[in-house]
């Protein structure tokens, strides 16, 4: 059985965790499945990338095409019942209105599903958004996980309550550094952003005068996992998150994690994260220093992340899609 995995073009500063998790997808696979990765040729923006996109995908269909996330409209020419297309989130349809809104969700979603023997998404919780935009049947809709890295153990660190590393992996409006910031006002700490930050979001430090480190050009897998090993929380209070992948990372190394109440981050955390609202600035403040401040909440939240990180087995979720692939080449 022939597979397509085909894949976005990374962004300039890349696609920092769910992006590679199909390579462990492709590793895994069993003699009878043979899958190729094709990255589009181009990035995802303007209509003659697309559509160079769109038609290069048509000519490298195999017996079975998964688009593995953010390029929905690669379907559109493809075999329908032969092509499965993987969903991350819904979040760019909550980020405008009118007619773009309309306009996003019928090339992006409707339109794709239409062209998709199944759907697979990365949480329950998008699953249960995306039906709020699309008319689809939800038994064909599966709810596969992310797996997590086999580099990902537990690497223990003294945790340095007197001016703790924070974290923050990703600078996109849904990471909420709007509210974040705000809420480390006053709280000893080392703010360690990965993603290129906006003019706003400096004018933000510097008015609350924090101590940060801004990384703001591509890093590599083993770089990434660097900043892991040298922090003491990770932060992900995100408004939106399709999975929130640096929450299990965070927690199979041994890491306190601090997230959302929305969307997939109780779904993927958890007890094994401080949960705060996204949107209050003083519950974020509040869930900051208990977090530094009660080590025996600390510790047991740390505990809890290695018994979740469990549950994103790469042999399990592996074997979900390799069934899923079968299901599909039988016309199930």
């Amino acid at each position: 059985m022939n597979i397509v995995h085909f894949q976005r073009k990374p962004r300039k500063l890349g696609n920092f965790s769910v992006e590679s998790y199909f390579n462990t997808i492709r590793d895994l696979a069993p003699r009878d499945i043979d899958i190729r990765l094709k990255i589009s040729r181009f990035e995802s923006k303007g209509i003659f990338q697309r559509l160079y996109n769109i038609i290069e995908a048509f000519f490298l269909q195999g017996d079975i095409n998964h688009i593995t996330g953010d390029v929905h409209f690669l379907t559109l020419l493809l075999k329908r019942k032969k092509t499965i297309l993987t969903v991350l989130d819904c979040g760019m349809l909550k980020q405008v209105s009118g007619f773009k809104l309309n306009f996003l969700k019928y090339f992006w979603f409707t339109l794709p599903s239409k062209k998709a023997a199944y759907i697979t998404v990365i949480s329950q919780a998008t699953k249960i958004d995306l039906l709020n935009y699309i008319d689809y049947d939800p038994d064909k809709i599966k709810v596969i996980y992310v797996n997590i890295a086999d580099q990902y153990q537990p690497a223990p660190r003294s945790f340095n309550a007197d001016k703790p590393v924070i974290l923050q992996i990703g600078t996109a409006k849904n990471k909420n550094l709007q509210h974040l910031i705000p809420a480390l006002a006053g709280i000893p700490c080392k703010l360690q952003i990965l993603g290129k930050l906006d003019p706003e979001q400096k004018e933000l430090l510097s008015l609350h005068q924090l101590d940060y480190e801004n990384i703001d050009q591509a890093i590599s897998d083993q770089q990434v996992y660097d900043l892991y090993l040298n922090c003491d929380i990770l932060s992900l209070v995100s408004t939106l998150e399709g999975f929130g992948m640096p929450i299990v990372e965070a927690n199979a190394m041994g890491r306190v994690v601090i997230t959302g109440t929305t969307t997939s981050m109780p779904e993927i955390a958890g007890d094994a994260a401080c949960l705060v609202d996204p949107f209050e600035v003083d519950e974020i403040h509040t869930g900051f220093q208990k977090v530094i401040s009660d080590q025996i909440y600390r510790d047991q939240l740390i505990s809890n992340g290695y018994q979740n990180a469990l549950r994103f087995n790469k042999n399990n979720i592996a074997s979900q899609y390799y069934d899923l692939y079968r299901r599909v080449a039988g016309g199930g």
